[in-house]
């Protein structure tokens, strides 16, 4: 059965499947990034995983996976294959595609940006489905975007497209890692709802989740922080609208795993804010974390079904 490798590498774990052509998982599978080891060991765990789903392909579906697709955290070269950076891997200017294409004996490889491949696999197949013009936006450790354009995913000249979670919507407001101060991320993504909500009440561990249950059971301290949250979130979408002009508007990522709790106050606020602008459907993610696996199996089909037209082509 022909078929094609999808792993998808997180700051933790790995998560891989093969993937039929019509998008089936034939086969799913885990791995631990192994990261406590250095970047060198992470790069060979990606490689000895993916040699060992398509030695699963050859043995249980009686041939070999055709081609592979890899969704990677950081700074992506996609059009080089070189995943130029990731802070919580702790690699830089890997060539990705390469070494995978050298060790899958010679297979066409895809690599793509973790966010924008999830992002693919919601506007074809997930919540975005059927809008030509869709916004996927990841609310997690940080906050990144996937602009949906006829069922593909703009890059930008230079792998950036899409990180609105480095929009300045606080001028002036809190420092960033990237270098600006006021960053959207810094306000309205899962880690720093927890950073305030851990904060208010005084206990470390408590997080985003625990902050969208106190809100929900009307706990002052949580409403305010979460509302803070949401008017600086809509203030950086309706942004996002503006220049975009989408049909749908995805939201994944933990914060949205509040369900209504987040969707209805969101929806309201960016309500508030739009003045000429057409307003977009707000849907939350339908994929959850297979997302990634998801898009990086469509990644690797794209390229087979070039190639496979190109040969075709007298």
């Amino acid at each position: 059965m022909r078929h094609v490798i999808a792993l998808d590498v997180g700051g933790t774990g790995m998560k891989a499947a093969l993937v039929g052509a019509d998008g089936a998982l034939l086969h799913q599978a885990r791995r631990a990034t192994g990261r406590e080891r250095g970047p060198q060991a992470v790069v060979d765990g990606i490689l000895d995983f993916a040699a060992e789903l398509r030695a699963y392909g050859a043995q249980h579906l009686g041939t070999p996976a055709s081609a592979a697709g890899v969704a990677v955290p950081g700074i992506v070269d996609e059009q080089q294959g070189i995943a130029a950076y990731a802070a919580n891997l702790g690699w830089r200017d890997v060539p990705l595609r390469t070494l995978l294409t050298e060790r899958l004996d010679g297979i066409p490889v895809a690599l793509g940006h973790d966010v924008r491949t999830g992002g693919l696999a919601e506007g074809r197949i997930g919540a975005g489905r059927g809008a030509d013009r869709f916004l996927f936006v990841a609310l997690g450790t940080g906050i990144a975007g996937a602009i949906g354009i006829d069922g593909r995913v703009e890059s930008g000249a230079h792998g950036f497209a899409g990180e609105i979670g480095h929009v300045v919507v606080r001028p002036g407001g809190t420092p960033c890692p990237c270098g600006q101060r006021g960053c959207l991320e810094r306000f309205a993504s899962a880690s720093a709802v927890s950073e305030a909500w851990a904060t208010a009440t005084g206990d470390a561990q408590a997080d985003a989740a625990d902050c969208a249950k106190a809100v929900e059971s009307g706990d002052p301290r949580a409403v305010r922080i979460w509302q803070q949250a949401i008017d600086t979130l809509a203030d950086g979408l309706v942004t996002a609208l503006t220049l975009l002009d989408p049909r749908t508007l995805v939201i994944g990522g933990g914060l949205a795993e509040a369900g209504e709790t987040l969707f209805t106050p969101l929806r309201d606020a960016v309500d508030r804010r739009v003045t000429f602008q057409k307003l977009p459907t707000i849907v939350p993610a339908a994929l959850g974390d297979t997302a990634g696996c998801l898009g990086a199996g469509l990644l690797a089909w794209d390229l087979l079904n070039h190639t496979d037209r190109k040969e075709a082509t007298p």
